[in-house]
């Protein structure tokens, strides 16, 4: 799991993946700390194991953060550090596909961050970031949050904001989602370098085929 080079996002759906999510003290990849991270692994299509612990940031959580997570200073007291639930993460989650809703914005950057100061390597794992993944099968949303994915295919979103509950939604939608994209990429092109659906774009020249996969793949050829 851990190597030198970060995975490859990819706009499919798989069967086999492991859906993670962290709640951090704030928004900031920078500056800011996880406390909680959770994962679901799914084989086949099927939920078979999970993975959840609080985080002890060694700093006090901001209240603004509780607000929104219900994750307090006394509730991470005696929780592992960060470097170790990490590392028991990584043992969960292996070689799987990562899923995970605007991972590549946000989680992910915790995780290569914190990851490369403890480790000194990244997690090579490729990746499904299921709000892009939102994007493409139901375009006519306004909006594209977990909670409103949830109300659309009818999930019920009770316990959002904490990273297990989090987990378990993501991975319905996910499925839901998996049926649509399925359908919908029959008739798509696919980048033959990375496998990632081609879009059509226009640039200073006109239009172009384009990777769905950039900035990590930047693969045109012309219409």
């Amino acid at each position: 799991m851990l190597g030198n080079s970060k995975g490859s996002q990819k706009t499919e759906y798989v069967r086999d993946y492991v859906v993670f999510d962290l709640e951090t003290t704030g928004t900031s990849c920078y500056t800011d700390k996880v406390v909680e991270i959770s994962a679901v692994k799914v084989i086949d299509g099927q939920v078979t194991d999970e993975f959840s612990t609080l985080v002890n940031p060694g700093c006090p959580i901001p209240f603004f953060a509780s607000q929104v997570n219900g994750i307090t200073d006394d509730m991470v007291e005696d929780a592992p550090l960060f470097k170790d639930a990490l590392k028991d993460f990584f043992d969960f989650a292996g070689d799987m596909v990562l899923v995970g809703h605007n991972i590549h914005a946000f989680d992910l950057r915790f995780i290569y961050r914190d990851s490369e100061d403890f480790y000194g390597k990244v997690p090579d794992n490729d990746y499904v970031d299921t709000l892009k993944i939102s994007r493409i099968c139901l375009p006519e949303l306004k909006h594209h949050t977990l909670s409103d994915l949830c109300s659309y295919y009818g999930i019920s979103a009770e316990g959002a904001h904490r990273a297990l509950n989090d987990c378990r939604m993501n991975q319905l939608v996910y499925e839901k989602m998996g049926e649509v994209l399925a359908e919908s990429l029959k008739s798509v092109r696919r980048c033959p370098k990375c496998g990632n659906i081609l879009k059509r774009r226009t640039g200073r020249y006109g239009q172009f085929w384009g990777c769905s996969g950039y900035p990590d793949c930047r693969y045109t050829e012309n219409v």
